[in-house]
């Protein structure tokens, strides 16, 4: 990578390019419920045809095209993906203001996807863009993916992998909120749904019927002791793997003996590599040992969601070009570390055996999924920067 060539593509990044590109996404967003990201994805390949790039959708589901943009004239080797999700989660409670009518405040940029992960589409594009116009020849391009569904089933990154010409790639960078930390290593995660099944009866005298809150709250107290347990066994990097119940409902009042309880649960998997499939016979043999049966109840338990983790060599080509990245952009020199989150990146690593880290403006713990998330306008051109300058070290 030449100096001149990196001087003329961080020139080439302005922000407020980066940082109206964001907010217009945060507004994007608002324009439809979870689950109908078309108009964050129109408003991704417009900015990219305007800046020179290719760019394509293929719907993957009825109002949810998933996104790749590429940069043209570069060679034919290998080259860089960075990738992201063009989902958010529902705005919540608790806004000092509208969540969809983007606000600057003190340096940050406020609304709901700020940080996670509308932000990092943003630096990614706008850096892309700065590569097309500095004339720099890649050996291999640079593509944007931005997926649907991230934060539910990943069924954009499910379908996004079916195409073998998407897995060809030298690295991948998912730039999701790290605080502009190089991320090696994350845990996978899945969602798991425990349906208890037992017999209504009238209140007033509940020995009648067979009570399936009752049978969930010890399913409930033994997921929580069993969280307990896992601590014992953590990734140096990631942690360890982890149960949440998120999620109880079950009866229709107060009157009845309930004869259902759902129990949706968070089970993120610990590294390197936990089989979901064991995971879920883990689950099922654990509840059958709590006896629930012999209590007239049954129970049925299912994953509908599983996310791969990832964990890169430290020495490989794409790390070191990232860590170097972050400070000559003007970020914090930082060591790589590894991440409580999931991310779709674990799907490239594990079905094409590409090397991914997550890098990208804010902060997934202290913003993400939270009122009044924000990302600071500063860290938003320094990715940029670090996503350009990846790419001339990778690719020149």
């Amino acid at each position: 990578m030449a100096d001149d060539d990196a001087a003329a593509v961080l020139e080439g990044i302005a922000p407020e390019a980066v940082a109206d590109l964001a907010a217009e996404l945060i507004t994007a967003a608002g324009q439809g419920e979870m689950g109908t990201e078309e108009v964050t994805a129109r408003v991704l390949s417009e900015h990219a045809r305007d800046l020179g790039l290719d760019a394509s959708s293929t719907v993957v589901a009825p109002q949810r095209p998933n996104v790749r943009i590429i940069t043209p004239d570069a060679g034919a080797e290998p080259g860089l993906l960075l990738l992201g999700h063009t989902d958010v989660v529902p705005a919540g409670t608790g806004w000092r203001t509208d969540p969809y009518q983007p606000v600057v405040r003190d340096g940050r940029l406020y609304g709901r996807g700020a940080a996670d992960m509308l932000g990092g589409l943003a630096a990614a594009l706008v850096a892309m863009g700065a590569l097309a116009r500095s004339g720099v020849r890649l050996r291999g391009p640079v593509e944007l993916a931005a997926v649907v569904d991230e934060e539910e089933l990943g069924i954009g990154i499910r379908d996004f992998i079916t195409d073998p010409a998407h897995l060809t790639h030298a690295g991948c960078v998912v730039a999701e909120p790290t605080d502009l930390q190089t991320i090696v290593a994350a845990r996978g995660a899945s969602y798991i749904e425990i349906d208890v099944h037992g017999r209504a009866a009238h209140a007033g005298n509940p020995a009648d019927g067979r009570n399936a809150i009752y049978g969930a709250a010890a399913i409930v107290a033994d997921l929580e002791a069993w969280h307990a347990e896992l601590a014992a066994d953590a990734h140096p990097l990631a942690g360890a793997a982890t149960w949440n119940v998120g999620v109880v409902t079950g009866g229709v009042g107060g009157s009845m003996v309930p004869d259902h309880c759902r129990i949706s649960a968070d089970r993120r998997l610990l590294l390197p590599g936990e089989d979901p499939e064991q995971v879920l016979a883990e689950v099922r043999e654990r509840i059958a040992g709590l006896g629930l049966d012999r209590r007239g109840l049954a129970v049925d338990v299912l994953m509908p969601m599983n996310m791969p983790g990832f964990e890169t060599d430290p020495a490989s080509a794409l790390v070191r070009a990232a860590t170097a990245a972050v400070p000559a952009a003007g970020g914090p020199d930082l060591p790589v570390g590894g991440w409580t989150a999931a991310c779709d990146g674990g799907f490239l690593a594990r079905d094409a055996g590409i090397p991914v880290v997550v890098l990208g403006p804010g902060s997934v713990t202290e913003q993400a999924h939270r009122p009044n998330e924000s990302v600071a306008l500063e860290d938003l051109t320094t990715a940029a920067g670090a996503y350009a300058l990846m790419a001339l070290n990778l690719l020149t």
